[in-house]
């Protein structure tokens, strides 16, 4: 029965969450309603953007470990397909590209088998060797270091670092009482948390600028504000939905913020150096799936190793 596996705690989480956006829609509502002369489209539909996002986690989350899996694997090549389509490839590289996209499905085989050595090196050694294979048998040198890098770049951002995610769901052991989900939604939650922390916290006492050329908006006040409120509150979360201690947790908010960071700012010198604002509009008022999923794309696998290393 949907929903009836999922653990006790992380069913209270979810519900938390929900009061959360429910909270959300309530003020954008009054913002709106107060404000009629200013026009609040782009608050409208990313408070829409955030209900199908949070309904179709939690629905696939519902369904157990299998569904979520394929899940994150259709993101990895929502995100494979946005990245491809932003940056230039070789014509001669079509069959390569193919098989960037057939990995998808067997990184995602390795995770639902949990067969953690291969998962770890299927991208980073077997495809990273397997590309520039492929691409010199075309036996087309022109442009071959950017194209091959191109293409490894793309594979590990968007196929091996969103893998991390999913693999949360199957690790044996942890909480009990939370499970792979409470290791998911800790994730998650912490991950688009600190986006909003470091935002907020920029714009209340943003004065200084950390790398203006990449990101103008990003401060030292917002990145430290936005630190020290994740640090904390994954501390006071890690003993309620992961098998990490409070101490453990909070050494864990802090690589999710400073991770986080680092992901935002990463996509935005891409972003920068392709002379785009979005890497698509796939999400109303989000952009594309890459502009969504920037700072998990650092955060899921630091935190999966370090969840792995001190308890699996």
């Amino acid at each position: 029965m949907l929903f009836s596996q999922i653990p006790e705690r992380s069913v209270y989480a979810m519900i938390a969450i929900i009061a959360v956006l429910i909270t959300a829609t309530i003020i954008q509502f009054i913002i709106s309603y107060k404000n009629p002369d200013k026009d609040y489209t782009e608050l409208r539909q990313r408070t829409l953007s955030w209900w199908w996002i949070i309904a179709l986690l939690f629905l696939f989350l519902g369904m157990g470990s299998s569904a979520t899996i394929v899940f994150f694997a259709f993101i990895s090549f929502l995100a494979l397909k946005e990245f491809l389509s932003i940056v230039s490839t070789r014509q001669a590289d079509r069959n390569v590209v193919f098989g960037a996209y057939i990995a998808i499905p067997l990184q995602y085989y390795w995770v639902a088998e949990a067969w953690y050595g291969m998962f770890i090196i299927f991208i980073p050694v077997y495809l990273f060797l397997f590309i520039p294979m492929r691409m010199v048998l075309k036996g087309e040198t022109e442009g071959f270091i950017k194209a091959a890098g191109t293409l490894h770049w793309a594979v590990m951002l968007t196929v091996f670092s969103v893998s991390h995610i999913a693999y949360l769901m199957v690790l044996p052991g942890g909480n009990l009482l939370a499970g792979g989900v409470g290791l998911v939604i800790y994730l998650l939650f912490l991950t688009q948390f600190n986006d909003v922390s470091q935002y907020t916290w920029g714009k209340l006492l943003g004065r200084h600028k950390i790398i203006p050329k990449v990101s103008p908006n990003k401060t030292w006040e917002g990145f430290l504000g936005g630190l020290l409120t994740i640090t904390m509150t994954a501390g006071l979360l890690a003993p309620y939905l992961t098998p990490l201690t409070q101490l453990q947790g909070f050494a864990a908010g802090f690589i999710i913020s400073a991770g986080g960071f680092f992901g935002d700012v990463v996509i935005s010198s891409v972003k920068r150096d392709l002379k785009i604002k979005d890497c698509g509009n796939l999400i109303p008022g989000h952009g594309g799936i890459l502009d969504r999923m920037d700072s998990l794309i650092y955060t899921a696998p630091l935190f999966f190793h370090f969840v792995y290393y001190l308890h699996f």
